[in-house]
C-alpha cells in the first residue's frame, strides 16, 4: 500500500538532526522510530502520532483526528491526523 511521500518528507524534515531516528515500513506505511521505538508515521495520507495515553481524549477532540485502529483494537496513545489537519504547511514546520 502506498503512503504519502510528501508527508513522509515533511516528517523527515521535522526530525532531521534528532539522534537515533530511523525509518521502517510498517502498517502498510512508513514508521519513524527513535531509539527503536515508533514515535510517528505515515499511513496512506494520514499522520500516525504516538502520545501519552492520558492525552488521547484531548487530542481526539481536535478536528481531523481519529483513533489509530487498523485491526479492530484501538490503542490508547495512538491517533491519526487526516490531510485536513495537515493542510497548513506550518504543521510539522520547525519552530523558529
Amino acid at each position: 500500500m502506498a503512503f504519502d511521500e510528501r508527508l513522509a518528507q515533511r516528517v523527515r524534515d521535522r526530525l532531521a538532526g534528532q539522534s537515533a531516528v530511523s525509518e521502517k515500513r510498517m502498517f502498510g506505511g512508513l514508521a519513524f522510530l527513535v531509539n527503536g521505538n515508533m514515535c510517528c508515521g505515515v499511513h496512506r495520507h494520514e499522520l500516525i502520532l504516538r502520545l501519552h495515553p492520558d492525552h488521547t481524549a484531548r487530542a481526539l477532540a481536535e478536528p481531523s483526528t481519529r483513533i489509530f485502529d487498523l485491526s479492530g483494537r484501538a490503542m490508547q496513545g495512538w491517533i491519526l491526523v487526516d490531510s485536513g489537519g495537515l493542510a497548513d504547511e506550518r504543521v510539522l514546520a520547525e519552530e523558529k
